[in-house]
């Protein structure tokens, strides 16, 4: 009985083998944070490249955040039913499959559909990434290489943006593709460390796949996204189109919802917003995430389509923001332990809130250094106050039994802001850039895209229409960031 309770602590790998069960997890994770991170900066110049519309740029990002946001539930499940390593080894291989494909896409349709493939992959890996360390290794042991994970990831997370950024100004347009092809070499040593050094896990019947709420998340996402989007033009969707599509979307996400109620084993149980801190950590998330979402991704297209910075000098001005949150995540999460997570999450949101509102204002100046890098430093501070304790919200809300649940369903639900607000803010600039244009708004100009052509006046006139419709997208995600704000003060924890 002591040998096989040794033999269950120790987990199902090996200890000689489980450096390569963390080094498969560090390059997997690192895959993912590159797309995400990377992509906003190189939209300018894809869009460039394969001649996008300002909708199909929103649905590079939205085919991807699409399945990835309604499955992730769903991967993490799949990963108890059929086995970690499994599967966590057939999301890298279609993730990699797809970012072949992105690479190499002729068109943009073609680069459409292998993100929302590449969604399909994540959904299977991301969840896998951190599991997978956890039952590899000893509960002694697992703090460390979470750590180290967690470094690694943040490291990606940093360099990614400023690596990418040096290799589109240097190379041009086309190496937008680089940034995908990047992970065939990393996918294919992750692959071959969990095939070949790492063995398999033990399944669980007991685990059920919740295959039609995945099906209805799905579909309705997808329909609302497009009622947002439009068909690929540049300008905003008719009316009729946002409600049929919206409205059908509306349908089924209800019928999700009423789904979890009813099903035996949902992906998604309910009972747990019935927890006040559950649900108010979960209705900040979408907020704040909405909000952080609709600027970093319309920020670098108006920097470097409208103010006509380069990818590398973006990528710079953006790196404050991701050192700040690397650097005092470890010191916000001491303070929600010493006050409560309530306090910093707000604090935080204010000061996201605050940032946003100075783009916003600052925006006609154009000053990339002056204004610009401060106020995303600061932006980066607040989000820093915010990530650990948010975290801390979501894990202590429930039971011990329910925290794998409750995490993925935070990242999830932070995962579908970001789908919604892309797809939104799309609109809401194409809306206001087209009435800031006035009389001219037959010039062949749109957000985002870079004109040539055009005298003196009429480029004052597209930068200033550039800079109101970022301006307007800044001036609203500021204010969710203070409703953000209003609802931890409300709902989450306050010590002392």
């Amino acid at each position: 009985m002591a040998r096989a309770g040794a033999a269950d602590e120790a987990g199902f790998c090996p200890q000689a083998q489980r450096r390569y069960v963390l080094i498969a997890a560090i390059l997997a994770s690192s895959m993912a944070f590159i797309d995400g991170s990377v992509l906003s900066i190189a939209i300018p110049a894809l869009r460039a490249d394969l001649n996008a519309t300002l909708a199909d740029a929103q649905w590079v990002s939205n085919g991807y955040l699409l399945l990835l946001g309604a499955l992730l539930l769903l991967g993490g499940a799949a990963g108890d039913r059929f086995g970690l390593r499994r599967v966590f080894g057939l999301g890298i291989a279609i993730f990699v499959a797809a970012s072949v494909v992105c690479a190499l896409a002729p068109m943009i349709g073609v680069l459409i559909g292998a993100r929302v493939v590449q969604g399909f992959g994540a959904a299977l890996m991301i969840p896998g990434s951190l599991a997978i360390i956890a039952k590899a290794y000893p509960r002694a042991e697992r703090g460390r290489a979470i750590g180290i994970w967690a470094a690694a990831s943040s490291l990606t997370t940093i360099m990614g943006p400023v690596l990418g950024g040096l290799v589109l100004t240097l190379l041009g347009d086309w190496s937008w593709r680089l940034l995908f092809a990047i992970n065939l070499p990393l996918g294919a040593i992750a692959l071959a460390l969990l095939l070949l050094r790492v063995p398999a896990d033990q399944a669980s019947a007991r685990h059920k796949l919740d295959l039609v709420g995945a099906g209805l998340a799905s579909l309705g996402l997808m329909l609302v996204a497009f009622g947002l989007t439009g068909s690929g033009s540049e300008s905003v969707p008719p009316l009729s189109h946002i409600l049929a599509y919206c409205g059908g979307g509306a349908v089924l996400l209800a019928g999700f919802v009423w789904w979890e109620g009813v099903a035996r084993d949902p992906m998604l149980p309910l009972r747990l917003f019935a927890i006040r801190q559950f649900s108010g950590a979960n209705g900040l998330t979408f907020l704040l995430y909405f909000a952080l979402t609709g600027v970093t991704f319309y920020l670098p297209m108006t920097l470097i389509a409208g103010w006509g910075s380069s990818p590398a000098q973006v990528s710079l001005v953006m790196l404050p923001f991701g050192l700040a949150i690397s650097l005092l995540s470890g010191l916000s999460g001491q303070w929600a332990d010493r006050f409560g997570a309530g306090p910093p999450i707000t604090l935080g949101s204010l000061l996201v809130g605050l940032a946003f509102a100075g783009l916003a204002i600052t925006a006609p100046l154009q000053q990339l250094w002056l204004a610009v890098l401060p106020l995303l430093a600061l932006a980066g501070v607040g989000m820093a106050l915010v990530v650990s304790p948010l975290s801390t919200a979501v894990m202590t809300a429930v039971d011990d039994d329910d925290t794998g649940i409750a995490s993925g369903t935070n990242n999830a639900v932070s995962r579908v802001a970001g789908l919604v607000a892309v797809a939104a803010m799309g609109m809401l600039a194409a809306l206001v850039f087209e009435r800031a244009l006035g009389g001219a708004a037959e010039l062949p100009v749109f957000f985002g895209l870079p004109a040539s052509g055009l005298n003196a006046g009429e480029e004052i006139l597209r930068q200033a229409a550039t800079n109101t419709a970022f301006a307007a997208i800044a001036y609203l995600n500021g204010g969710l960031c203070l409703a953000a704000a209003l609802v931890a003060w409300l709902t989450l924890e306050r010590k002392g």
